[in-house]
């Protein structure tokens, strides 16, 4: 290891840049994030009429939501090959590449004609495009959420891990807000404006990712020898159970998400059109809330650990599956504002914000990007299809049908979870607790540190 490589001291107080990566990773995501659900939104909204005109309202809903779900079949695939460059070549590249490709294409959304402009020419452009954000969005968070927690100091990775995590929520309330605005334009600018404007965010994000510093431990693994050749393959091979378990946690989280945010939204719209600005305004609200407990969520795990957390967020989600309709057919603004409250600002959040150090402990260093980024992005495109499903359902079975959708998918969550060991329990704790304390007075920890290890029963490299 030559002298200018990260050392295990710097790795385990984390590296002088660990608050600047984290932020700038939360802002990278949360332009990514305001990219990819405006997608939803204006699928939800206006797609259907927009690029669909000569189908039904039903019909046309359901197309919407099939280009929609396009993104998320790209998604891992853009996981698998931002994780392969992330893990062989460094982090930071990926997140400068996956931000270009995403603010590139999300103009163009913008950019787009209409199919009574241009036919169907136009859903054809809009699915080619859409395909492009699915990729880009695949590659980016893998690279983020590992900048963030192998910056950061051991004993607090849950937290900075929560941090670029904070970035889903902000994003959407972005996304929510600006739609929200835009939806007293007059025709098409009331869709096109939000695509438009992202261009704004995707340079300042640019900018900010392009001055950040490469993982310590990334340059530690890579002094040391200790990278794979082909990670994605030595991942495949090696850490398949990870994988599988990364899926199952992802599962819930993402039905989560898109059940609410995007299918109930579209649901909301069609019964009541009166309640849409309620609905819009009360997803923008209950994003900024999930920012907090997002971040509070990430903090907690440092505390108690990762699965308790995890745990109680999926009997919550189960609980709510068929009240959140009950509520919502109600028709009342405060009830209907209280769903998405819950459904995105507590249950939603305390997810992501576990997730960011819970998926990524389930892999070694030289794997980690290959191994998270894969696993959730193979269960985001699951997810991607909560919408469509959920039309499906309400249209042959009513509203108990994407109830049950909602229940499923939590109690996947829940064996999933139930089925992943404890990567940030008390004995582990305690250890690196104690490497941390002595590291930081300066005194000689060689021994210490040869008994501590990752809180991953599967880390190799520190």
């Amino acid at each position: 290891m030559s002298s200018s490589a990260p050392t295990r001291r710097q790795s385990a107080l984390g590296s002088k840049d660990r608050f600047k990566t984290a932020v700038a990773a939360a802002f990278g995501t949360s332009v990514e994030n305001y990219d990819f659900i405006a997608y939803g939104t204006a699928s939800a909204l206006y797609f259907g009429g927009v690029f669909f005109p000569g189908s039904d309202r039903f019909v046309g809903t359901l197309l919407s939501f099939a280009t929609l779900a396009v993104g998320f079949v790209m998604r891992p695939l853009g996981g698998a090959i931002g994780g392969y460059f992330a893990d062989k070549f460094g982090r930071k590249p990926v997140l400068v590449a996956a931000m270009t490709v995403m603010g590139v294409a999300t103009f163009l959304i913008g950019a787009l004609p209409t199919y009574e402009q241009v036919g169907v020419l136009a859903p054809i452009l809009l699915v080619a495009i859409r395909m492009l954000q699915g990729l880009a969005f695949g590659a980016e968070w893998g690279g983020a959420i590992t900048m963030a927690y192998e910056h950061a100091p051991w004993h607090r990775r849950g937290m900075f891990a929560a941090i670029p995590q904070s970035g889903n929520p902000l994003g959407i309330a972005l996304a929510s807000g600006v739609f929200a605005w835009s939806d007293t334009l007059d025709g098409n600018w009331q869709w096109r404006t939000p695509f438009l404007l992202s261009a704004i965010l995707v340079i300042v994000a640019l900018i900010v990712r392009s001055r950040l510093s490469e993982s310590p431990e990334f340059q530690e693994a890579q002094a040391s020898g200790e990278t794979e050749k082909n990670p994605l393959r030595a991942t495949l091979a090696d850490d398949w159970r990870g994988i599988l378990r990364v899926i199952a946690l992802r599962v819930v989280e993402s039905f989560a998400y898109y059940s609410t945010a995007t299918y109930l939204l579209s649901y909301i719209t069609e019964r009541h059109p009166d309640l849409r600005p309620v609905a819009l305004g009360a997803i923008t609200a209950a994003s900024l809330l999930a920012i907090a407990v997002t971040f509070l969520a990430g903090a907690l795990t440092d505390r108690i650990g990762r699965r308790p957390i995890y745990i109680a967020a999926c009997v919550a989600a189960m609980l709510f599956a068929f009240p959140m309709y009950l509520l919502t057919n109600s028709a009342q603004p405060v009830l209907v504002a209280t769903v998405f409250i819950i459904g995105i600002g507590l249950i939603h959040a305390s997810l992501t914000g576990t997730q960011g150090s819970l998926l990524t402990e389930q892999f070694r260093t030289a794997t980690r990007t290959s191994g998270a980024s894969l696993g959730y992005q193979i269960a985001a495109a699951i997810g991607g299809f909560a919408p469509l499903l959920a039309a499906a359902l309400v249209g042959a079975f009513g509203w108990p049908g994407a109830a049950l959708l909602y229940l499923g998918a939590a109690m996947i969550g829940l064996v999933g979870i139930l089925a992943t060991k404890e990567t940030w329990g008390r004995h582990e704790r305690e250890r690196v607790l104690r490497l941390v304390a002595e590291q930081s007075q300066g005194q000689t920890t060689s021994g210490v540190s040869a008994n501590v290890v990752l809180p991953s029963s599967k880390s190799k490299t520190r």
